[in-house]
Formats: C-alpha cells, structure tokens, sequence
C-alpha cells in the first residue's frame, strides 16, 4: 500500500492539535478587532478605549478556564501569547495566528480585501514560540480582480514555504465575502444564493499542493437562516427569503469532502452557538475533521466585562458546557488520518525514513 509521507514535525504536529480520537476539537481566541468591540460595548466605551490589559485579561481568561477542553487553542501574537501562554492547558496544542488584524481595501470599487501580514512577525518566530502550527487568515473570491486574487493567493505560497522550511503544519482559514454590485451583503439571499459555489471554489483551490496547506478552516457552506427549516427566523429572529434545505447544506459538505485534498475543519464564523451546532452535527457527518471554534464558544462572557469574578463564572460554567455540546455535534467528524489524502494512520510515514535520515533532514 502506498504511504503519504510527512514531515517529522508537519507529523507530530498534526497529531498534537488532534484530541485522542484522531478529530480537531480546537478553540479560537486570537480576535482582535471584533473582541475589543464586544469588550467595548459591554463597558459602555469606545473600541478604542480598550487597551492592552483589557484585552489580555479576556485572552487569558478564555485560555485558562477553556483550554484544559480543547484539542488546541489558537491565539493571536499582540495580546495572546504573551499574557496567556502560561495558561495554556499542558494537553491543549498551540496554534499561533500569522496575519495582522483586519484588511486592506482594494480592487472592485475597493471593496475587495487583502491580507496583511502582521510586521516584525514571522513563521521562524511561531515556532521559536513552541506552536504546534501556525494559522493565516485570508479572504479571498475566486472571481476578485487579477491583482487582489494573485496578492491574496501569493501571501498563501509564502507562508506555506515558511512553514515547510520550519517543518509546522498550516492551517489556513479562507472566507468569503461580498464585494459584487449584486451582492447587497453576507446576510442577502442573492450572496446566500453563491455561498456554497464560493466555499466550494475556495477548498478546491487552497488543497493544492503548491500552497502547502495542512488543515482547512472553512465556512459553513451554506447560511442556515436562508434554509428552508430555518428561514422563519428560527435562530435570530428576523425573517428570510429560503434560498435552500438542509439537504443541499449536507450536500455542500459532502461536496468539500470530496474536492478538498487535506482534512478540513468547520469555523464558528461569529454565529450564535445554536446555529454552529448545526452546522458542526453536518459538516462531521459529511466527512469534516471537527473543528476551530471562536465568539460562538465564548463571546457572551465579555458582557460582564470588566468584572472578572463574572467573566471566569460564566466561562467555567456556560463556556465548558458549550464544549461539551460541540464535542457531542462532533461525533461523526472524521479522524484526520482517515481523510481520503491518508486513508488510514497506517498510510502514513516519515519523509525519507530510513537508516539514514537524520543525514538528509
């Protein structure tokens, strides 16, 4: 039987984000932007009144109390790492973040975006770090303009060379977005309509091997509040136009199983916990690996920011039991090593094995 070869550390690393049974259970807690705009909202601020310290506190805080669950934990370089990794669970991976917090406006009446790479950061400084992988960022359209497609398609390249030359897995979180005149926003039944062609476009894209991808962070398919079960406002409230069913979502899934040539995961993309347990329960059963979970684990502890008592009740009780409910969604997911690119643990080796490869490595 033929055997995919990797790399010692592409290997283990792999291996250490994965829990026991072989399935990504991981936790996100590297928002920047969007974490200091729910800290500034629950104290009654500005955005920009919430400086490091508030910020450390909420990173470090997720990481302590939620870590101790989770396969991994991804974390961000500015308020992350430094304040928080002597709270990382011992048996919780480290995934540290690449990219530099939001985007740059360009293309198609500007309203295209492109990655920026965080400055004085780098691969070689992840791994120094001790992260068991390294993560980018990227939003990306197959239908961007030249110059933004090839720019965004580029900084993927590079970091995939980094990351092979400092032997550490990537996982690359690509999403979509809206940026056509016909497509009024992410929350529109006409960019619901290409949601699944987008995502699909996307994995078929970034599982070449000239990228260097090890995991796929990927998106929901599908907007449940467009299907047809749900379009009622079943999860928020607000009343949509059904532009699919639960069928075409699963599908969808089965459809990134089939194209994408590493394991992927699904990303909580902000929804509410409801919702992302539905979309975790299909994307497993449909032949995803588990997943990579942010604000739908934990954002409704910073409504208690700043009181900490608060912040740390809230977590080791209503965050824990959110990791319990994602584990139980996550049953079906596929251990890594059983995607098609491996078929089994056994169809794995090292890279040149042999009695002389501490020689060539």
């Amino acid at each position: 039987m033929k055997k995919v070869a990797l790399t010692p550390g592409k290997l283990k690393g792999l291996i250490k984000l994965a829990d026991s049974e072989g399935k990504f259970r991981m936790l996100a807690i590297d928002q920047r932007g969007s974490l200091q705009s729910m800290l500034a909202k629950a104290a009654g601020k500005n955005k920009e009144e919430i400086g490091y310290n508030d910020m450390a506190l909420a990173k470090r805080l997720v990481t302590e109390y939620l870590s101790p669950y989770f396969s991994a934990t991804l974390m961000d370089p500015q308020f992350g790492v430094s304040e928080s990794l002597k709270y990382l669970d011992r048996h919780s991976a480290l995934l540290i973040a690449r990219e530099k917090s939001g985007t740059e406006s360009a293309g198609y009446k500007n309203n295209e975006k492109k990655t920026v790479l965080l400055n004085e950061w780098n691969i070689e400084k992840i791994k120094r770090a001790g992260a068991d992988a390294a993560k980018l960022l990227l939003y990306y359209r197959t239908n961007n303009t030249e110059g933004v497609k090839e720019s965004q398609e580029n900084i993927v390249k590079k970091v995939g060379e980094e990351c092979k030359k400092y032997d550490l897995p990537f996982v690359l979180e690509p999403v979509g977005y809206a940026f056509k005149d016909d497509e009024p926003s992410t929350d529109s039944p006409e960019f619901a309509s290409k949601k699944p062609e987008i995502v699909l476009n996307i994995a078929k894209e970034f599982s070449k091997e000239e990228y260097g991808v090890d995991i796929l962070k990927l998106e929901f398919p599908v907007n449940l509040k467009f299907v047809e079960e749900f379009h009622n406002g079943y999860f928020d409230g607000k009343q949509r136009k059904a532009v699919y069913t639960l069928k075409d979502a699963e599908n969808a899934c089965y459809e990134i199983t089939k194209i994408s040539r590493v394991p992927w995961v699904i990303l909580s993309a902000g929804v509410d916990m409801e919702e992302f347990i539905y979309n975790v329960e299909i994307a497993s059963k449909e032949g995803a690996s588990g997943f990579l979970a942010g604000r739908a684990v934990w954002k409704n502890f910073t409504k208690y920011f700043p009181n900490e008592s608060d912040m740390a009740a809230w977590l080791k009780t209503s965050g824990v039991a959110n990791y319990y409910r994602l584990y139980e969604a996550s049953k079906k997911a596929v251990p890594f090593y059983e995607h098609r690119q491996f078929g089994s643990f056994v169809g794995i080796s090292i890279k040149d094995a042999g009695k002389d490869w501490y020689k060539t490595f």
